[in-house]
């Protein structure tokens, strides 16, 4: 029996053969959240850590300081799209809890702005977030999913462009975690396919057609078999701008490897398979006449294929018309005379303008080291994308076919946070195997300079995902008190493409954790901190990061904060959400894969009597994305472990995975880990 404090966390062990390898763990009774114990325990561990962070000198006046910059009289703009003449876009103004739908005559037309669908007004508590929407082609209507309390659990809605309301179809099971959800609408606008989870618990999506007037049909029958796998199929469906086609781009759970399925729109037709997994084809946009195909067989960088779209053809028939460079393509869109290569490079965006058979028109001029996003078509011959730093905030802007230049809009993102007098640098730490791992340092002028600083290094390292310059408000709190904010991409991420991404996953994973030890050992040899001085923070795949890097190098930093993290990774993918996670992470059922899974599981990586970091875990009661048990069985884990003083805490609420969290739960969070890393780097707070 383990005594924290009040609380008594009973050890029940079980055994499990794996491979002929006996794992026995003492808290799997901590993955039942129905159970009265487990609801008592997470409890009692949530009221320990408020009571631990409130008592901290600094806290009333970082929690008032974390609401002033969240609840900024400001307002940001995402997600943009057209339907027929009308303009749609997501907008955010605190001290709303939730961003809403909004129509406007032209995005440089701020004042045509008129509100459509609020979740705030349909909700007032703050808990109903949108999903995603979708408008018709011709404008008259718009498909709106929204879900409660972090599920993701979407309901599909239909609403009138003009007047609000709500019209026809009321469709629940259209979105859920990590498979997500989407529909494509037909050209004519009187139907759309969409997505949706049929099983209990939400997962194994299928694709179904409805009309706007009348009945459903199941649309996916002849496709039965030919999915890599039907159980984690993830399906993201578009339609061509002219209304004779239906993509269904299907991918094999979260790994990154995609099968393409097309369809005339003519309803009761047959799809066909138009790339599969060996084609390599991770991101698609149709042409006037063509598809554009972003395929990295034989090009870990990309390359961009053109493929006249008749019934039947295949990526086979595709000609190369951007070939493979030393640029990484992240993704494309297409207009009717213009290509759009959207480039990455360590972190960094690039933007590339080619006709339609490839001929260079030359790169669109960016700031450095900036992130370039949702690179958006509007309409038959426009683009909208949004360019931000880390410092500077998102300004969006319209490139049309006969521009010489870019337009700016009226969607810049308004704030009066104060991100001047900030220093940018990039910086290369090396790791093990000599590669060099791109690490950006943000932090007030001089105070790189100044010697060492308390500092916050972060990294994500997994399923491609790149941490491109992004500006976030919250990073202000940390920053204006001298402190240093440190941004690492490490392999497992997309940064430098398919091989960068490969380096870091399934019997690689444990280069992902090796690169950010790199990086902390980097900022600590140059001066920029010391150990006592650095906390480490990651969130979902980075929260695994966070508890191996935890695990094998217990002294490396003062404070470690893991998110929603993985960290049982032989249970895992027993449950709903993380079977999709297979292809990214390995299985248990698979000799090699579960050795390397054992090797580095930071829940099995603890040992008893190690003097452990501080450490904080967080957790939603909700999460489709990651079961809060993961966290709940490390927390007693470590607390039974260590033998240092340092606080080991878990933090538990009434929400998911981050994404549709309301404006409060949002300063709570920011509050909450900047409290407790400033207190275990003995960062002294100016109010």
């Amino acid at each position: 029996m383990v005594e924290v404090g009040a609380i008594r966390t009973p050890r029940v062990p079980v055994t499990t053969t794996y491979h002929g390898v006996d794992v026995t763990e003492d808290y799997r009774w901590l993955e039942d959240a129905s159970s009265e114990e487990t609801r008592a325990w997470t409890v009692a561990q949530h009221e320990r850590t408020m009571a631990y962070l409130r008592a901290l000198p600094s806290y009333e006046d970082i929690r008032r300081r974390a609401e002033e910059i969240l609840a900024a009289d400001s307002t940001s703009y995402a997600r943009p799209q057209r339907g027929g003449a009308t303009y749609f876009v997501l907008k955010q103004q605190p001290p709303k809890q939730q961003p809403f739908l909004v129509t406007l005559a032209d995005p440089s037309d701020i004042a045509t702005e008129r509100v459509l669908v609020d979740p705030n007004a349909i909700d007032p508590t703050g808990a109903t977030a949108i999903d995603w929407y979708v408008p018709s082609p011709d404008g008259s209507i718009v498909a709106v999913s929204l879900s409660s309390h972090g599920t993701e659990e979407g309901t599909l809605y239909l609403y009138d462009a003009e007047t609000g309301d709500r019209v026809a179809a009321e469709i629940p099971g259209v979105n859920n975690g990590t498979a997500g959800g989407s529909m494509a609408w037909r050209g004519d606008s009187a139907g759309f396919w969409y997505t949706l989870h049929p099983q209990p618990d939400g997962f194994y999506e299928e694709v179904w057609y409805h009309d706007v007037i009348g009945g459903e049909q199941q649309d996916r029958r002849d496709l039965a078999g030919v999915f890599a796998d039907g159980r984690i199929v993830e399906n993201e469906l578009t339609s061509s701008p002219d209304g004779r086609w239906v993509l269904d781009r299907a991918q094999k759970g979260d790994g990154g490897e995609w099968q393409l399925f097309v369809r005339g729109q003519d309803v009761g037709g047959a799809w066909w398979l138009l790339g599969d997994l060996a084609d390599k084809v991770v991101d698609a946009a149709f042409g006037p006449d063509a598809i554009f195909l972003l395929s990295r067989q034989d090009a870990p960088h990309g390359q961009v294929l053109r493929l006249p779209i008749v019934h039947g053809a295949t990526v086979g028939d595709a000609t190369i018309v951007v070939p493979h460079s030393a640029l990484t393509i992240e993704r494309i869109e297409v207009t009717h005379d213009r290509l759009w290569v959207l480039d990455i490079d360590g972190g960094p965006s690039g933007l590339r303008v080619f006709d339609h058979d490839g001929e260079p028109l030359g790169p669109i001029g960016l700031p450095p080291v900036c992130a370039v996003t949702d690179l958006t078509r509007l309409g038959d011959d426009r683009v909208i994308y949004a360019v931000e730093t880390f410092v500077s905030p998102r300004t969006w802007l319209v490139a049309a076919d006969a521009d010489a230049e870019p337009r700016r809009t009226a969607l810049d993102t308004s704030t009066p946070l104060d991100f001047a007098g900030m220093d940018v640098r990039r910086a290369f730490a090396r790791a093990d195997d000599g590669t060099e791992v791109p690490i950006t340092l943000i932090a007030r002028e001089g105070v790189l300079d100044a010697g060492p600083a308390p500092t916050i290094l972060t990294a994500y390292g997994g399923y491609a995902i790149s941490l491109k310059p992004t500006f976030m408000p919250g990073r202000l709190l940390w920053l204006e008190q001298g402190a240093v904010f440190a941004v690492a991409n490490i392999r497992g991420g997309g940064e430098y493409g398919e091989r960068w991404h490969d380096a870091g996953r399934l019997l690689t994973k444990q280069t992902c954790f090796d690169d950010f030890a790199a990086c902390a050992r980097h900022l600590v040899t140059t001066g920029v901190t010391t150990v006592d001085r650095l906390a480490i923070l990651g969130g979902s795949n980075g929260g695994l990061l966070m508890g191996a890097v935890l695990t094998q190098h217990p002294d490396i930093a003062a404070a470690v904060i893991a998110q929603v993290p993985v960290l049982d990774m032989l249970r895992v993918e027993l449950h709903p959400n993380g079977a999709f996670n297979v292809t990214e992470f390995g299985t248990v059922e698979d000799p090699d894969l579960f050795a390397a899974m054992y090797a580095y599981s930071p829940y099995h990586r603890v040992v008893d009597g190690t003097a452990y970091p501080a450490v904080l875990l967080t957790a939603g009661e909700f999460d489709p994305r990651v079961d809060a048990y993961h966290a709940k069985k490390m927390t007693a884990r470590l607390q039974a472990a260590t033998s240092s003083d340092a606080p080991i805490l878990l933090r538990v609420e009434a929400g998911g995975h981050g994404i549709g969290q309301p404006l409060d739960q949002s300063v709570g969070l920011l509050a909450d880990v900047s409290a407790f890393a400033a207190a275990q780097v003995h960062l002294a707070w100016v109010s």
